[in-house]
């Protein structure tokens, strides 16, 4: 005998899994919240203005 299933429970399953697919999508296209990205570059303009800050010679790309 076969298994019996709910159709709109399969339906709404189905639904959901689209929809999980789309957020997934869209989580990789329009990435972090502003305020994170400009917190993440500020940062990393001070860690290289510190690292850079440490150099012994000028901006001599041969020493």
């Amino acid at each position: 005998m076969a298994e019996i299933i709910n159709l709109r429970q399969a339906r709404k399953a189905r639904e959901r899994i689209v929809k999980d697919e789309k957020a997934a999508e869209n989580r990789v296209a329009f990435g972090r919240p502003k305020k994170a990205r400009t917190l993440a570059e500020s940062r990393k303009a001070v860690e290289t203005a510190r690292h850079e800050g440490h150099r012994l010679r000028g901006d001599d790309p041969e020493a």
